[in-house]
């Protein structure tokens, strides 16, 4: 197992940062929705708080369809969280998240951090394509990298 630092831009490697933007960009090509990931050092307050803040300063409650996804990791207290707008939460509900924060969560208990953000971006961008397909003309409006 690797032995992760908890300084944001070292956490994973460029293969690994790599293979989480392709699976970003993969599950993107079928939904007019957008995923965000983002790693902070330390968590500034409430788990959900900063996670909304983080949300808000990417821009992503300006979507469109109101569709964007972000899945927020706090390194130093070991959180994480899944936050998606409107849009997609009216549709799928709070069990959705919680479902597939329960998989992402038994990926990184085993270290497996890379292998939880890809099997989660992958879920949600099914979900996503199901009620927000890609339409003809559909611009990414969001960054795909790892913030």
């Amino acid at each position: 197992m690797v032995k992760r630092r908890s300084n944001p831009r070292i956490f994973f490697t460029k293969e690994e940062k790599s293979r989480i933007v392709q699976a970003i960009r993969e599950a993107e090509k079928k939904t007019s929705g957008e995923i965000r990931v983002s790693l902070e050092r330390r968590l500034k307050g409430e788990l959900m708080a900063q996670a909304k803040r983080v949300f808000e300063r990417f821009g992503m409650t300006r979507t469109e369809k109101r569709n964007g996804v972000l899945i927020y990791l706090a390194l130093t207290s070991h959180e994480f969280a899944i936050l998606g707008d409107r849009g997609i939460h009216e549709k799928v509900g709070e069990d959705f998240w919680k479902d597939i924060a329960s998989g992402v969560q038994n990926e990184f208990s085993q270290g497996k951090f890379v292998e939880g953000l890809v099997s989660g971006v992958q879920q949600i961008g099914e979900k996503l394509k199901a009620f927000f397909p890609r339409e003809a003309g559909d611009v990414n409006e969001l960054p795909d990298q790892i913030r």
